[in-house]
C-alpha cells in the first residue's frame, strides 16, 4: 500500500467498510489489519533522512493520543520535533557530537521526527481528588499510587504511537531520556512538573542492523500463561 493510500485510509477512520470500498475501487487489494501491524512492528534504528508526510504523522499522533488512562485523566503530551534545527538541538543535549564517534546507531541521528512522551503526575492527583475518586485516597499524594499509572498511561500511548506508524508503512524506535531528562526539560521549555517517559523516533526505515536483543528467540503464549494461578 503506498503512502497516499495509507493516509486515505486512517483518514477515513474506523469504518471497515467504508476502507474496504475504498481499497477495491482504487485497486487496492486490502488494509492493514491491527493483528498484522503488531506482528511487524520491530524497534528501526536506521532511518533516512526523507520527511515524513504531514498528514501522516498528525493521522499517528492522534491515534496515539486516543490511548486508555487511569480515571479518563488524560495526563500524557507529545513534544513533536521536525525542524532540522531542534532535532539537532535534541541530539546535542542528550548525544553531545564528542561522544558520537562511537554511537553504535548513527541512522537513528538521521530520523526526521522525534516525539517525546511526557506525563503530568499532578494532572493524577487533582483527577483522584475530584468526588468520584476521592476515596480512593490516590489524590493525597503521588506516593499514595502503589503503581504510579501516569507511566504505565504513558507507556500506552508509546504503543499505540509505535502500532499507527508502523500501520502507515513508516519505522519507530522508542528510547528512554534516562538521566538526561533535566536537560531536555530545560532545552524545550518543559514545565518543571512533568516527567518523561521517552522519545519515539520515527520516519522511512533505512537499511541498518538489529540489535542484540533481536536475536533473543520471543517467549512462547504457553510460557506466559497461568491459567487459574500461578
Amino acid at each position: 500500500m503506498d503512502q497516499k493510500t495509507r493516509t486515505l485510509r486512517l483518514i477515513l477512520g474506523d469504518d471497515a467498510a467504508k476502507r474496504s470500498w475504498w481499497c477495491l475501487t482504487n485497486g487496492q487489494t486490502g488494509v492493514v489489519e491491527l493483528s498484522d501491524a503488531i506482528r511487524r512492528r520491530r524497534m528501526v534504528r536506521s532511518f533516512t533522512p526523507e520527511p515524513v508526510d504531514a498528514a501522516v504523522l498528525q493521522v499517528a499522533l492522534d491515534l496515539a493520543r486516543r490511548a486508555p488512562s487511569a480515571g479518563n485523566c488524560q495526563g500524557t503530551d507529545l513534544l513533536v520535533l521536525e525542524r532540522p534545527a531542534h532535532t539537532a538541538r535534541y541530539w546535542d543535549v542528550t548525544l553531545p557530537r564528542e561522544r558520537r564517534g562511537d554511537f553504535a546507531w548513527p541512522g537513528l541521528l538521521v530520523a526526521p521526527v522525534l516525539v517525546i512522551v511526557w506525563v503530568s503526575p499532578a494532572v493524577y492527583l487533582a483527577r483522584y481528588a475530584e468526588p468520584d475518586k476521592a476515596a480512593t485516597g490516590l489524590g493525597a499524594a503521588a506516593v499514595a499510587w502503589p503503581v504510579p499509572y501516569w507511566f504505565v498511561d504513558g507507556g500506552m500511548v508509546v504503543d499505540q504511537l509505535l502500532l499507527a506508524t508502523t500501520d502507515a508503512g513508516l519505522g519507530a524506535c522508542f528510547f528512554g531520556l534516562f538521566d538526561h531528562e533535566p536537560a531536555v526539560r530545560a532545552a524545550f521549555g518543559v514545565p518543571d512538573l512533568w516527567r518523561a517517559v521517552g522519545t519515539v523516533a520515527i520516519g522511512h526505515p533505512a537499511p541498518g542492523r538489529h540489535g542484540a536483543s533481536a536475536r533473543r528467540e520471543r517467549r512462547q503464549l504457553s510460557d506466559v500463561l497461568h491459567l487459574e494461578r500461578w
